[in-house]
């Protein structure tokens, strides 16, 4: 969520600071111009020391503890603030924005909402409520929030590019793609306007477009980000020229830059699926009452695997919501990480059953607007996999749904895809295989743990055998068979998983297998997942 320009940042009229003051919040606002935010927060807070309710010193420090990444300090200069100034709307945006980078999205949109109430034409309060209700899957309400940004503003791009991610997740794939081209007429080297185009993939990318961005790559004076994007899309367009050899390049330039910008700590990880089967392996304890619980059916796979047409299916039912990627199971489970002061899964040996029955009861009050029309809901949180026996201490009667896919066709999705948050291992052929390997054998290992209460869903036999597949996963949820759940491609609902929102409105595809086309290029990654006890053919 940007936040506004500091230069357009108004002042507040509080008591003159002394001369001494004055020069040491000049010389915050230099440090902070100059982009040394914590230098800034030294100056700025020298400043506080002497008039601690000083509100435009406090709007600066909160300012500078964005620009630092300390966004609990920030938050707490901001409502300091507030408590003086209740109806400046610039501080409830400032707020706002805080508040969305802790996570806490529904505080977010309160502030959010406040900032317009006070001030109507505040482009930055609009364009924030439309992400912040975008998240939280209140497609309809983010879509209005960022009309009104565009009617404050018509030149917005970040507004217009936000709203078409929004029209994509409603259904409204026409209207998405002339507002990404209108877009990109305005400024043809915007790389969110072309990605949001190129990951629709139900509508290719033609040769002037790939032209076009070879051109643009060409440029010297594109921010990296901005590189990524165009990167990552060029590699899609040169796909749907098949010219795949280049495609195949232009992913591994664009994944190359990407690892510089992130890191993966491969061997933690890998650590930490370890311990939780070790953990698991041993008798633990569950929540006390064996039916709480019922009302979840946990979607859990890889990204890219087909877990968005599974929860698609599911929510085709009158029986169930689709809550999308919600992240409140692992909100949950960081809690008592924090909590016990130690890491997960560390913290799990020891739980008593009415620890379990309160997480559970925590979890189940978390999610319950999910529940208020229908009487279950999919929860299909990217950590998923790695929760999965959590879960079900927690919740007894829960379902697990595991999503599989062919290794080799899940990890080179991965590689082509470009990922804004949460997923940080898919830059690497390599660290991408040895992630499928732990959740291949994590995935195994759940099923055989809990037999009843985990299904084994394999993509490449949902496309062989659609209706057998989909009665069978209705049966293990416990579900009644419905025909709507055949004719998922029909049912309206928001998805916020744009690439799969498109795709899923449409019959299931039989021609999203891409592995073959990039031959003997995958040789090494199909090797190292066979080693990894996958079973992987190699040519």
């Amino acid at each position: 969520m940007p936040s506004p320009d500091p230069a357009t940042t108004p002042t507040a009229s509080t008591p003159p600071l002394s001369s001494a003051a004055e020069a040491r919040l000049a010389e915050g606002l230099s440090e902070l111009d100059r982009g040394n935010s914590r230098a800034a927060l030294q100056c700025l807070t020298q400043v506080l020391a002497i008039c601690p309710e000083h509100v435009a010193t406090l709007r600066w420090a909160g300012i500078a503890a964005q620009q630092a990444q300390d966004h609990a300090l920030a938050q707490t200069y901001f409502r300091k603030a507030l408590g003086i100034r209740p109806d400046d709307a610039d501080l409830h945006l400032l707020l706002g924005i805080t508040l969305g980078n802790l996570g806490n999205t529904d505080a977010a949109i309160e502030a959010f909402t406040h900032a317009c109430q006070l001030d109507a034409n505040l482009l930055w309060a609009w364009y924030n409520l439309g992400e912040a209700l975008q998240r939280q899957a209140h497609t309809a309400s983010a879509i209005t929030a960022l009309h009104r940004a565009l009617e404050i503003d018509a030149t917005c791009l970040p507004a217009q590019t936000s709203l078409a991610r929004a029209l994509i997740s409603a259904g409204a794939i026409d209207e998405a793609i002339a507002r990404l081209r209108a877009t990109l007429q305005q400024d043809p080297a915007n790389g969110n306007a072309w990605w949001s185009l190129a990951n629709l993939r139900t509508v290719p990318l033609d040769r002037h477009d790939a032209d076009q961005l070879e051109k643009l790559l060409q440029r010297t004076d594109l921010p990296p980000a901005e590189r990524i994007l165009l990167g990552f899309s060029h590699g899609r367009a040169l796909e749907d020229q098949h010219d795949y050899v280049a495609a195949f390049a232009a992913f591994s330039t664009a994944n190359a830059l990407q690892r510089r910008r992130i890191s993966w700590p491969a061997a933690v990880e890998h650590k930490r699926i370890k311990a939780i089967r070790q953990i698991f392996s041993q008798p633990q304890e569950c929540a006390s009452d064996p039916g709480q619980g019922h009302e979840v059916i946990f979607i859990a796979s890889l990204p890219r695997s087909g877990s968005t047409l599974i929860e698609q299916i599911l929510a085709s039912h009158p029986d169930v919501e689709g809550a999308n990627e919600i992240e409140d199971l692992g909100k949950v489970i960081s809690g008592q990480a924090r909590l016990r002061q130690r890491p997960f899964p560390l913290w799990i040996p020891g739980t008593t059953a009415s620890d379990w029955q309160q997480l559970g009861a925590d979890y189940l009050a978390r999610t319950a607007r999910w529940r208020e029309h229908k009487p279950r809901c999919t929860d299909k949180g990217l950590m998923n996999w790695m929760f999965a026996g959590t879960a079900l201490a927690m919740l007894p009667a829960a379902k697990v749904v595991i999503v599989r896919r062919d290794p080799v066709e899940t990890c080179l999705a991965c590689f082509r895809h470009w990922f804004d948050v949460g997923i940080t291992f898919s830059c690497n052929l390599d660290e991408m295989a040895d992630r499928c390997i732990d959740f291949w054998h994590l995935s195994r290992f759940w099923l055989q743990q809990f037999p009843q209460q985990v299904f084994d869903l394999e993509y490449e036999t949902l496309l062989r055998e659609p209706e057998a597949t989909i009665r069978r996963l209705l049966d293990f949820c416990e579900l009644p068979f419905d025909a709507a759940c055949l004719d998922f491609h029909r049912t309206q609902r928001t998805i916020l998983s744009s690439p799969s929102a498109a795709q899923v409105r449409q019959p299931l595809r039989r021609d999203t297998a891409r592995a073959a086309h990039y031959g003997d290029r995958l040789d090494g990654l199909r090797q190292r997942l066979r080693a990894g006890g996958l079973p992987v053919t190699l040519p």
